[in-house]
């Protein structure tokens, strides 16, 4: 079993590295990655040369990419040089960036929610949420604990993922957020710099963007970078043959494959390690394809 696609502290997960690698170990994975948001840092840990896990660990991050005004995700893995990836994503996330965001994001959706009458106590959401996290995940486990807010969120009560999808990132929606007017990293930028730091490029969860046409997406994006591999497991991907498709497309374009359960703790998502909503099931034989490990060389 693999998981290549985790986050913890270092970005917006709830565990730390001990904790998930203590998970990871117990599930006897073969190969893992943590790949926290727009950072290596994790990798900087004490506990990832502890031994805690005794499976194969490949160095990873997932970076915010922008094309076309939507944000999109990169897997890079096989990091050779991570400072080079944390000097850049510092221009774009600095302490005072993420801190910046943070307050806009918790005051609108407070204002949101005033406005729309949503029931919540703000005593109930923990003082102590690091800027690297955002506000809006505590505010939706808040609001979904009142019947009264259900019938207003609609489908957006179903999961947080929903909430974001559907809701905050959904101009038509309630809860829109609005833009976010900070400078944001290029696609084309992005791929450049995981490159450059001795990595390769995989498109994160493809279906999670919602484009009309997800192999044709992939297809301009194929002709305008260096596009190394597909994120062809993920539980985005579980429903209608998706996984399958992005496999064969993958095979037939010489891309590798990748996986994994986009693990950000037991609170905030459904998604567990390497088993992703339940039916997540990938073969380490793709990750052997293409994987450069760190520990147990």
């Amino acid at each position: 079993m693999v998981d290549m696609h985790m986050h913890t502290l270092y970005s917006d997960g709830d565990k730390s590295i001990e904790e998930v690698l203590k998970k990871c170990e117990d599930k006897k994975l073969d190969y893992i990655s943590i790949t926290d948001h727009n950072t290596c840092k994790a990798y900087e840990d004490k506990a990832i040369k502890q031994n805690i896990f005794t499976g194969k660990i490949v160095l990873g991050a997932e970076m915010d990419a922008y094309i076309d005004n939507k944000r999109i995700e990169f897997l890079a893995y096989n990091i050779k040089n991570p400072e080079i990836i944390n000097e850049w994503s510092n221009k774009f996330y600095s302490y005072e960036v993420l801190k910046q965001r943070f307050n806009r994001d918790k005051n609108k959706i407070i204002e949101i929610c005033n406005k729309n009458g949503l029931i919540y106590n703000l005593n109930n959401i923990k003082k102590d949420i690091p800027v690297t996290d955002f506000f809006v995940v505590y505010m939706y486990y808040e609001l979904i604990k009142y019947e009264e807010n259900l019938k207003i969120m609609g489908n957006c009560a179903d999961s947080f993922n929903d909430f974001w999808k559907k809701g905050l990132d959904n101009p038509k929606s309630i809860f829109y957020m609005g833009e976010d007017n900070s400078p944001k990293p290029m696609y084309k930028d992005v791929a450049n710099i995981i490159h450059k730091a001795g990595g390769l490029v995989f498109l994160a969860h493809p279906y999670e963007y919602r484009f009309e046409d997800t192999i044709g997406f992939i297809e301009r994006l194929k002709s305008e970078i260096q596009l190394d591999g597909i994120e062809c497991f993920h539980p985005s991907s579980e429903e209608d043959n998706r996984s399958s498709i992005l496999v064969e497309y993958a095979k037939k374009n010489n891309l590798y494959i990748s996986g994994g359960s986009d693990y950000h703790g037991d609170k905030k998502t459904n998604n567990d390690i390497a088993i992703g909503n339940g039916t997540l099931k990938m073969s380490k034989e793709y990750i052997e394809e293409w994987a450069e490990v760190i520990n147990n060389e």
